[in-house]
Formats: structure tokens, C-alpha cells, sequence
């Protein structure tokens, strides 16, 4: 696909960064190749796609989130797949291998001169990640709360071993949703997993009203130390960005369109084309001094 902004083709990384995009949000899949996998005998997103995107992206000087789904596709609230490798893994093995993975993945990007300036350990974990090990809606959910803790901690730990200036987040969708997203973090922070960042998803038809991000978001900044970003939105922009460069404390960090593509609001067509909704972004820039 070609990709052009006010009919002049560009780099897609360049026309997001003459609108004021300054981060970059990739996936990685373990084995996305695999029959069950994102992308069955292509591969895309794995390690080998996420380098030279890392490239592009450094190139652009702009800075990179690395979002790790620990599956070989699609991880989010409804499904966290084991890759198909750790499918017989639990326990100290399965912390293991979320660590080496992470870390041998860092490593790889450390050598390429691109290292992420911030790691998603996890995608969309509110109800956990790598099920059924870590699978906080079962009916023993405490315990199931403990293994995802181990899990959560191994990725983290990973991250500041190998690129210790990286920020680490933790990803839950729960926007709008003050009483799920307390418990959980609460939860964390009672295992005393080590993270920089609370993500949140945040779209209309799952996760409440603009009012209840507000509410949700406000709360959160005065409970956590962490800092807060909305990872994954699309609708509502200005209402969003709003939010999230407003909340107590200066402890919103912004947000991340996921994805210019392919969500209700996207600001590419199918023809790779820009439209006026990408224009929103120079006002926010502007208004929130983004650079």
C-alpha cells in the first residue's frame, strides 16, 4: 500500500509525524506464522518484522512502545492463547520463558541500535494473560491473580535488565470501569510488581461514557504512582486527549490511536489515503504542546 497526505505520497511514519505523532506503538506475536498464528506462513509481527519497523521508526526519530501479546496471535480481554512453544509450560517454566522471550527480544532490538523507549508486558490483562495459567476469572481468581503477578513481574524484570531506561506498562481494558480496574491494580501492587505505567483501553461501546473515563482516570492518577496513558482508542479524539493531558498531578502521559487503519475513526482510508480526521491531531498538538 502507498500512503499519501493531502495527495503527495510519503512514508506512513512520516505523515504521522508531520501531524505531531512523536511515539510509536508495535505488536509482537511469538510464532505468527504458525497455522493458528496472526499471520499463518508470513509471519508479520514477529521478531524479524518488529526489527525493521524498529528501524523505520528510530529513522523517523520518533520514540517506540513494544506491546508483547505472549501468544501467536491476538491477545486481548476474550482470549490470551498460549504460544503454541509454552503450550505444556506452567509455573516456574512458564515465568521462565515469558523472561528469556522478553529479554532475548530487547536484546535483538539493544543490538540494532533501537531499543523500545517503553515495553507493554502483555496485551488488554484484565482478565490476565497466558490462560488458562493466568486467568483471573476462574473460580480460584486469587490464586489465579498470584501466578499472573509472577508472570507480569518476569516480563517486567526482563525489561529492566536489558534496557533499563525503558518504562513498563501494564495494559488492562477497563476505561471507563473504576471498580474492576482498582481491583486489579490493587492486586498488583499487593504482589509488588514493579511497572511505570497504567495503559488503558478505552472504547465507547465496551468501556462507559467520556464521563466515566474522566471519573475512572482522575481516580486512578490520585490513587497510583504511576503515570497513565490511553494505549487504545479511536473514537471521540478531542474528548479523549482532553482527558488524558488534564489528569491530577501531570500524571497523564497522552494517548495512542490504535489503529490509523483499521478502527471506527481512522485517519487513513483503505487506499492509504489521509482524511481530515488526522487534521484533529495538529489542534491537539498545539493545544497540549506536544513534541
Amino acid at each position: 500500500m502507498k500512503f499519501s497526505d493531502k495527495g503527495v505520497q510519503k512514508d506512513a511514519i512520516q505523515i504521522l509525524k508531520d501531524h505531531h505523532f512523536n511515539y510509536i506503538r508495535l505488536r509482537i506475536f511469538n510464532n505468527p506464522a504458525a497455522d493458528s498464528g496472526y499471520a499463518p506462513g508470513k509471519g508479520f509481527c514477529d521478531l524479524a518484522h518488529t526489527l525493521a519497523m524498529a528501524k523505520r521508526v528510530k529513522q523517523a526519530r520518533m520514540k517506540l512502545l513494544l506491546d508483547f501479546h505472549y501468544s501467536d496471535t491476538w491477545a486481548d480481554p476474550q482470549k490470551q492463547f498460549k504460544p503454541e512453544a509454552w503450550k505444556n509450560l506452567s509455573g516456574a517454566a512458564l515465568e521462565k520463558a515469558v523472561h528469556d522471550y522478553t529479554a532475548d527480544v530487547l536484546k535483538a532490538l539493544a543490538a540494532q541500535g533501537t531499543p523500545p523507549d517503553m515495553v507493554q508486558i502483555g496485551n488488554e490483562i484484565s482478565h490476565g494473560m497466558l490462560w488458562p495459567d493466568g486467568n483471573v476469572q476462574l473460580a480460584d481468581s486469587l490464586t489465579r491473580f498470584d501466578t499472573l503477578a509472577k508472570l507480569a513481574e518476569a516480563g517486567a524484570s526482563a525489561v529492566r535488565e536489558t534496557t533499563p531506561k525503558a518504562l513498563v506498562m501494564m495494559h488492562i481494558a477497563l476505561g471507563g470501569q473504576n471498580r474492576h480496574s482498582t481491583l486489579w491494580l490493587d492486586r498488583m501492587q499487593a504482589s509488588k510488581v514493579q511497572f511505570d505505567v497504567i495503559g488503558q483501553s478505552y472504547y465507547p461501546k465496551w468501556h462507559g461514557t467520556i464521563a466515566d473515563l474522566k471519573a475512572n482516570l482522575t481516580d486512578l492518577a490520585q490513587r497510583y504512582p504511576q503515570d497513565i496513558v490511553l494505549v487504545e482508542y479511536s473514537e471521540r479524539k478531542r474528548d479523549v486527549n482532553d482527558i488524558a493531558f488534564n489528569l491530577p498531578g501531570g500524571k497523564g502521559k497522552g494517548s495512542f490511536i490504535w489503529e490509523p487503519l483499521n478502527t471506527w475513526e481512522s485517519i487513513f482510508d483503505k487506499q492509504g489515503q489521509a482524511n481530515d480526521l488526522l487534521l484533529i491531531y495538529d489542534e491537539i498538538s498545539r493545544k497540549y504542546r506536544v513534541k
